[in-house]
């Protein structure tokens, strides 16, 4: 089996609060460094009323501050909506307190809507810039060199990893080009899983950072001591993508017992699809789904999201994945 780690958006369930949701994310990571998960990742998104990690650099200090050992980090920043030189400081500044331990995932996507890239102060157009910007942040964590007028402090020397996160070929591509390891969106958008992987594989080419490709890929895990039990669970996610596809997002609704009630056929397959490489059910399905994936993908990690309204039920599932998978 694959290294594992996880994924948090710091989802804010219906009747909870971003404070809430913060200190839940929290407890889970400290949890995951005792079950002995790699790392622990936050990722950007902005005016999503049931996501509490928009200040992602902020939130993984407080994660960060609150364990011992676990890598923490950026699962991802949205590398458009800022300067390279703001993020080589943030995480520069990040790794300065917390040497060792920290991530820093890069995405181009905004992470957001086109109303809100307005209020970003995000140009449409910047994301074209985005390996532009991924060699000029690479720059920033590089030793001073004389004369140079412009340095990252804290961030200059530091040796913080960097990821490119994707969901195409673009990525992966990237990734390649640059030496990098690479993180794919399968939790979410599986559709050129395979394609992207190979084209990472076949194009890697060795960096500093790394001498061979390292790639890992997003599943969802639901875990309960039976299949029933996490497939009611699931109808949480199930819900959350219907409510994407309906323009009405909010917070993670509870579970229901009948999703077949819930949404169209229509909303079923686009849904389902959506959420293709998910893993539902007793720790022997699970284990068996895992085992699957992994050798399909030959992937070298991965990265487990779990939208669990209940924050007992969700530790409960990352505790099971975790005698699955780290024993």
């Amino acid at each position: 089996m694959p290294a594992v780690s996880i994924l948090d958006l710091a989802f804010v369930a219906e009747g909870a609060t971003p404070e809430t949701a913060l200190r839940n994310t929290l407890a889970l990571a400290q949890h995951a460094e005792q079950w002995g998960y790699r790392r622990f990742w936050l990722a950007e998104h902005h005016n999503m009323v049931g996501i509490a990690s928009a200040a992602t650099a902020v939130v993984i200090g407080y994660v960060a501050a609150g364990t011992k050992s676990i890598r923490v980090g950026a699962g991802g920043i949205m590398l458009p909506n800022h300067s390279p030189l703001v993020i080589a400081e943030q995480f520069g500044t990040l790794e300065s307190l917390y040497p060792g331990r920290i991530d820093l995932g890069l995405g181009r996507a905004p992470g957001t809507d086109q109303r809100t890239l307005i209020a970003l102060r995000r140009n449409a157009m910047s994301a074209e810039n985005f390996p532009d910007d991924v060699v000029e942040l690479q720059h920033y964590f590089e030793p001073v060199q004389a004369g140079q007028a412009v340095q990252a402090v804290p961030g200059a020397g530091l040796h913080v990893p960097l990821w490119i996160l994707g969901s195409s070929l673009f990525g992966a591509e990237l990734a390649a080009m640059l030496g990098l390891p690479y993180a794919f969106a399968s939790h979410f958008a599986p559709t050129a899983l395979f394609p992207a992987l190979q084209r990472y594989y076949n194009a890697f080419k060795p960096s500093k950072q790394l001498d061979r490709p390292y790639a890992a890929a997003g599943v969802n895990v639901f875990a309960a001591d039976t299949d029933a039990e996490a497939r009611t669970l699931f109808t949480s996610a199930q819900q959350a993508f219907v409510n994407v596809i309906r323009g009405r997002r909010g917070r993670l609704p509870p579970p229901i017992d009948d999703i077949e009630s819930y949404w169209t056929p229509e909303e079923k397959v686009q849904v389902s699809a959506m959420l293709e490489c998910s893993f539902v059910g007793s720790p022997e399905t699970v284990r068996a789904g895992l085992q699957e994936f992994s050798k399909q993908t030959a992937v070298d990690e991965l990265i487990v999201a779990a939208a669990i309204y209940d924050h007992r039920a969700r530790l409960r599932s990352y505790e099971l994945l975790s005698q699955m998978t780290l024993d």
